[in-house]
């Protein structure tokens, strides 16, 4: 499922939404309608689900304003809590009078979208694009067997964050633009900090985010799709290189004690935050400000660079879609909500404007760039070259059970050879990614 971050398939390939139709479908829902035109849903109420703590009210408010104005239908929102979240989802999906609209984590999408949930958009999501390139982080996960399940809402994405006052005191006073750059700066800083406790890169061993970024910077990939059938892909020559990448810059640049551990046990921020480190792959600067507010202005961002230079490691995009229930009454005003989501004012006047998430194509952030503070336009950047995981309902087992987690860490501790630990984590991929097709 996508995270609850801060705000804020292919490695280097920008999905068109166009091109998301096609394929064999992997749900049995129905179509979507058309788009709602002007005026068309005078006297009739949408209603939306929406998670607690993603958007504002503010920004909410503003979408339900847009949308009214353009259909003449008012918006219900009813905001939903995080707790047993799927289970209450999966059970209004199959009521007869579910609710219109629901924000979906976009890892989520495809486990609600094999049951025949969800409304197939694929028809519409070219009109509703209105001429942008939706993010590959978050379409891909939506789109099951070539049939696209939900637009997306917003992206929270990860880029490095640092102590420039660490760096300038080793000697290093620019963020770097190549990988080989970033390491040689690391070694700077780790030589000035020899302390066993100090990591000149916090990266823990079980912090899987970072993990695949190396596999998917080689041109690797989690698992590969023949048919309707996953197969584990960690096997592959370019994913065993990443992740020998990856074992590479864990052990050399984070602590040995970091090898078998999460980034939230203990939370990276406050490791951070307490010096222990010059800099981390994190999301946002907000919780390490919340902890010590007096770094402020002593922290600098920029995307983790990829091997090829030029390029920046692709990455896991967090975030959230929005889907339409296939039993929902309402298929053309619900269409025109999701229209009126990802259009171009609400992204920048609401998504981008008032909460700071990042907006959910590469032109929308290009757009927006010019007001975001430095510190952000990081994270935008980075946003650009995502991968999405596997777009089968078994990824959420994969997420619920930890193996991922483990699988890294077996890596970065040496309890595993890197190819017995990728052919044990196959087996698992495949079973899991297929066992609920």
């Amino acid at each position: 499922m996508h995270r609850r971050i801060p705000a804020a398939l292919a490695a280097a390939a920008t999905l068109v939404v166009a091109g998301c139709g096609g394929g064999d479908g992997g749900a049995k829902s129905p179509p979507a309608a058309d788009i709602a035109g002007p005026g068309t849903g005078a006297g009739k109420t949408l209603t939306v689900w929406y998670m607690n703590g993603d958007l504002s009210d503010a920004a909410v408010a503003a979408i339900d304003r847009r949308f009214t104005q353009e259909t003449g239908a008012t918006v219900r929102v009813q905001i939903q809590q995080w707790d047993d979240i799927n289970t209450k989802i999966t059970t209004a999906l199959a009521q007869n009078d579910p609710p219109d609209v629901i924000e979906i984590g976009n890892t989520d999408v495809a486990l609600f979208a094999a049951t025949g949930g969800l409304s197939d958009i694929s028809g519409p999501a070219k009109t509703m694009a209105q001429g942008q390139s939706w993010l590959p982080g978050l379409v891909g996960p939506a789109t099951v067997g070539g049939r696209l399940y939900a637009a997306p809402l917003f992206a929270g994405e990860r880029a490095v964050v640092y102590n420039k006052k660490i760096w300038s005191d080793a000697g290093v006073t620019a963020p770097p633009a190549t990988l080989a750059e970033f390491t040689a700066d690391l070694d700077k800083i780790k030589a000035a900090h020899p302390a066993p406790d100090f990591s000149a890169f916090y990266m823990p061993g079980q912090y899987w985010f970072g993990g695949v970024q190396f596999v998917w910077d080689a041109g690797g990939q989690l698992a590969t799709r023949t048919g309707d059938r996953w197969t584990g892909a960690l096997e592959s020559p370019q994913a065993q290189q990443g992740l020998r990448a990856w074992k590479q810059f864990q052990n050399t640049y984070s602590t040995v004690a970091s090898r078998n551990l999460f980034n939230l046990s203990p939370d990276y921020n406050a490791v951070f935050a307490q010096g222990k480190t010059s800099a981390i792959l994190n999301t946002s600067v907000n919780a390490i400000l919340k902890i010590k507010p007096s770094l402020k202005g002593h922290l600098g961002t920029f995307p983790f660079p990829g091997a090829r230079a030029g390029t920046n490691q692709p990455v896991f995009l967090g975030g959230s879609d929005l889907a339409i229930a296939a039993k929902s009454p309402h298929q053309a005003l619900a269409l025109a909500y999701l229209k009126t989501a990802t259009s171009t004012a609400a992204q920048t006047g609401a998504i981008a404007g008032i909460d700071g998430w990042t907006p959910v194509s590469a032109q929308l952030i290009d757009q927006t760039s010019g007001s975001r503070s430095d510190l952000l336009k990081a994270f935008s950047a980075a946003a650009k070259r995502s991968v999405a995981t596997p777009a089968s309902p078994g990824w959420a087992t994969i997420e619920s059970d930890k193996s991922l987690q483990a699988f890294f860490g077996d890596i970065s501790t040496g309890k595993s050879a890197i190819p017995d630990a990728a052919r044990s984590f196959d087996q698992h991929l495949t079973q899991a990614l297929n066992a609920a097709q």
